[in-house]
C-alpha cells in the first residue's frame, strides 16, 4: 500500500517535517521520501496575509496540490485519494441540533473544521487517520464533560473506524518541550490492522499491542472503564448532543461503538533534552535582551500572587503560583503559547550563553523547542508571526516516532 498523505490545517508543515524527518542543508530542504504528500490545505481566515501557507510553499515548493483556500469551499471529491489523513485542528463546539424543516443534523457553527474532516472521510475513506488537538478536547464542554469528544468518536464509528487516543506530554518521552497534546489514531474496518486489533483485549492494546504502546510506553495496568455510543443507546448525533456525558481519561480506545478508557502513567524517558541543550551558543542580537523595566515586569508577572476579586457581590481570591525566573536550563522548556516572545507570564526568559544576561528566546530557539529545523519559519514573515507559528505548532519529534510505527502498519497492509 502506498504511503500517500494529505495534510489538513497544515500550518507550517509540522506533520510533514516529522513524518519525513526533514532537515535543512545549505538552505535546501532534504526530505526523506518515506511518505508521499499528495495534497495539503492551509487557510487562515482571520488575516489577509497567509504567512503559514507562504512558509509551507517556500519550504516544499509551489504546487496545485498546496491549497490556500477555505476548506469548506473545496469539493471533497477533488482531493486526491490517500492512505493517511493527518491534521491538527482547533478544539471547538461539536454540538448538533435538529432543524425545524428537516431531520438532518445541523452542525454547531464553531465546530466547522471537525465537520470538514468528517466530510472528507465520508467521501475519500482513507484507511488511516492521525489527528492532533489540545488535551482539553476530552473534557469539553465544561457543562457537559466529554460530549464533544464523544460526538467525534460516534462520527468515526458511523464511518467504520476504530480509534485509539493518547494524551502525550512530549517532554516525558525525550523531547525538549513540556507540550501536552491529544493524538487520535483512527483505522478503518477494511484494514488488516483493524481486524488484527479487534482480536486483542482493551488492556492488551493499551499496554503492549496498540499504536501508542510501543513508542510511548505506559505503566502496565489492567483496569479501565467503558461505555457505549451505538445507535441502541443514542439514535443519532442530536441525541448525543442532548445527553452524552462521560469521563474520558488520557488513554483510550473505541471499537464497534464501545469506548474503553483509563488513566495511564508514562514510562518516562531518562534521556531528556533540556532548555539549555537547545539554547543558542553563539551571540544573539541586542533586541532579545531584557532592560530594567522589562526585568521588573517579568518578575512581577512570574511571581506568586493572591489577588482579591469581586464578582456579582461575592468576594474571592485569585491565586497564582510562582514561576522560575529566569527559566531553568536543566529541564525541558515549558509549553509555548502564541504570545511567546512578548512580555507575558508564559514567555520563556533564559540566561544568555555568551553574556550571562537575561533575554527572551529567539525564533530559532522556539523552532528547536518544537524540533523544526533552524530558521524553518525565516521565509519573509514578520518575526512576531514566527513566534505565533511555533506557539501553534506541534512537536515534530513526536510525529517522527509515530511515523515509524505507521510505516510498519501501512507496509503490512
Amino acid at each position: 500500500m502506498e504511503k500517500s498523505v494529505i495534510e489538513l490545517f497544515a500550518g507550517v508543515g509540522g506533520f510533514r517535517v516529522g513524518l519525513n524527518e526533514i532537515i535543512i542543508e545549505d538552505n535546501k530542504v532534504i526530505e526523506n521520501d518515506n511518505y508521499t504528500f499528495v495534497w495539503a490545505n492551509q487557510w487562515e481566515p482571520s488575516t489577509v496575509s497567509q504567512h503559514a501557507f507562504d512558509c509551507y510553499q517556500a519550504r516544499f515548493g509551489e504546487s496545485i496540490n498546496h491549497v490556500n483556500t477555505d476548506i469548506s469551499l473545496i469539493d471533497k471529491k477533488t482531493i486526491p485519494n490517500h492512505t493517511l489523513l493527518v491534521g491538527g485542528f482547533p478544539c471547538q463546539d461539536y454540538s448538533v441540533a435538529r432543524s425545524l424543516s428537516k431531520e438532518k443534523g445541523i452542525e454547531g457553527k464553531k465546530g466547522v473544521l471537525w465537520w470538514q474532516i468528517n466530510d472528507i472521510l465520508k467521501v475519500k475513506t482513507p484507511p488511516f487517520v492521525l489527528l492532533e488537538n489540545v488535551d482539553r478536547l476530552i473534557k469539553s464542554p465544561s457543562k457537559q464533560r466529554g460530549r464533544d469528544f464523544g460526538i467525534m468518536l460516534r462520527c468515526l464509528d458511523d464511518l467504520g473506524y476504530g480509534v485509539e487516543w493518547r494524551v502525550i506530554n512530549a517532554a516525558e518521552y525525550g523531547h525538549p518541550q513540556k507540550r501536552r497534546r491529544i493524538y487520535i489514531f483512527a483505522f478503518h474496518k477494511s484494514t488488516k490492522y483493524y481486524n488484527q486489533i479487534i482480536t486483542n483485549r482493551a488492556s492488551e492494546i493499551f499496554n503492549t499491542n496498540g499504536f501508542f504502546s510501543s513508542t510511548f510506553p505506559i505503566e502496565k495496568n489492567e483496569s479501565f472503564t467503558e461505555t457505549k455510543i451505538t445507535k441502541e443507546f443514542y439514535d443519532d448525533l442530536v441525541k448525543m448532543t442532548q445527553s452524552f456525558e462521560f469521563k474520558f481519561e488520557n488513554t483510550g480506545l473505541m471499537l464497534k461503538g464501545t469506548i474503553y478508557t483509563r488513566k495511564s502513567n508514562p514510562v518516562i524517558d531518562k534521556n531528556i533534552i533540556t532548555l539549555g541543550d537547545i539554547r543558542l551558543k553563539t551571540p544573539v542580537e541586542d533586541k532579545y535582551f531584557i532592560n530594567e523595566y522589562e526585568e521588573k515586569k517579568f518578575k512581577d508577572l512570574k511571581g506568586g500572587k493572591k489577588i482579591e476579586r469581586n464578582k456579582n457581590g461575592h468576594t474571592y481570591f485569585y491565586s497564582e503560583g510562582g514561576m522560575s525566573y529566569p527559566d531553568k536550563l536543566n529541564v525541558p522548556g515549558r509549553t509555548m503559547l502564541t504570545s511567546e516572545g512578548t512580555i507575558n507570564r508564559s514567555s520563556h526568559v533564559i540566561e544568555d550563553f555568551v553574556t550571562g544576561k537575561n533575554r527572551i528566546i529567539t525564533p530559532i530557539e522556539t523552532e528547536r523547542l518544537n524540533e523544526f529545523p533552524d530558521d524553518w519559519t525565516n521565509t519573509g514573515m514578520p518575526e512576531r508571526r514566527r513566534y505565533f507559528m511555533m506557539g501553534n505548532a506541534l512537536v515534530c519529534g513526536v510525529i517522527k516516532k509515530m511515523g515509524y510505527k505507521l510505516s510498519n502498519i501501512i507496509e503490512s497492509e
